[in-house]
């Protein structure tokens, strides 16, 4: 009988050329969250060329199921693979933890591919021991439960509380941030009972980090805020300058693809990376 998976992976296999050092790096998420992972990506390798896929058509993947998570996944990995990227960045915590093995399975041996939470992981085990952790996230970040599974599987005694907080990524959305709005919303969340008493708080969404600073001062520097845009970013160059596969010349350069134009991905866009640009449309399904 064919499953789920079998249905999503036939049909999609192609030869592709092998990767180049030259070839871009290949991100995505559904909306602006993923912004943050690929800045912080141009900020530690401003010479790497990078191609952003943004799924407005389907955000937030927060509240998907799984089985249409990964099916946006994948179809936009192929995607991403037609560009000739070197790498894949998964820059979505929902989907990197709905999607991130099946992704890895389609992909095969053409390209490697990332996802924001494992990077997250390995920091966790590198700097912490015998401490108590906070997470916030998604419902389908939270409630897959793969930060607890690998949480768990470190030596480090580790303690995960965790934490769903779906009004966060609508709110910064719409732009509520820094403002009353914001500061009440976060306030909320993180003065429950479920984050008492921790040492670090993981920011479950490439969303958060625009939050960053109002989260910092909700803790008042007592709590480290890890942000994975930042611990995925210096993992991918790791991984780049070992493989011998960082780009060696030429100026760098950044496209944009939406799989339905919307004016405030638009505007993210130009905040993050300056006004020179404009996003390409590309439907997932015609």
């Amino acid at each position: 009988m064919q499953t789920p998976r079998d249905s999503i992976l036939r049909g999609f296999f192609m030869t592709f050329a092998p990767m180049k050092s030259g070839a871009p790096i290949g991100i995505f998420d559904s909306g602006i969250g993923g912004l943050t992972v690929a800045r912080a990506v141009r900020n530690l390798m401003p010479e790497e060329d990078i191609i952003y896929f943004g799924d407005t058509a389907h955000l937030p993947y927060g509240d998907k199921s799984t089985a249409a998570i990964q099916a946006y996944s994948v179809k936009i990995a192929d995607f991403l693979l037609q560009q000739q990227c070197k790498v894949i960045l998964i820059a979505c915590n929902s989907a990197s933890a709905a999607a991130f093995e099946l992704v890895r399975e389609y992909v095969g041996q053409r390209t490697k591919v990332f996802n924001v939470i494992d990077p997250v992981v390995d920091y966790l085990r590198e700097h912490f021991n015998d401490a108590t952790i906070g997470l916030i996230g998604t419902k389908q970040t939270v409630n897959s439960g793969v930060y607890a599974q690998k949480v768990a599987a470190l030596p480090n005694a580790i303690t995960l509380k965790s934490l769903a907080t779906p009004l966060l990524v609508p709110m910064i959305e719409e732009g509520f941030f820094e403002n009353k709005i914001s500061h009440d919303i976060i306030g909320e969340y993180l003065s429950r009972d479920e984050l008492a008493n921790i040492q670090a708080l993981i920011l479950g969404c490439t969303h958060y980090p625009l939050i960053k600073n109002e989260i910092r001062d909700y803790y008042q520097g007592k709590v480290e805020v890890i942000d994975s845009a930042e611990t995925v970013a210096a993992t991918l160059r790791g991984f780049l300058s070992y493989h011998q596969m960082e780009k060696k010349s030429g100026a760098a350069t950044s496209r944009f693809f939406v799989s339905d134009y919307t004016r405030g991905f638009e505007h993210a866009t130009k905040l993050f990376f300056g006004d020179m640009l404009s996003l390409e449309k590309y439907k997932l399904w015609e």
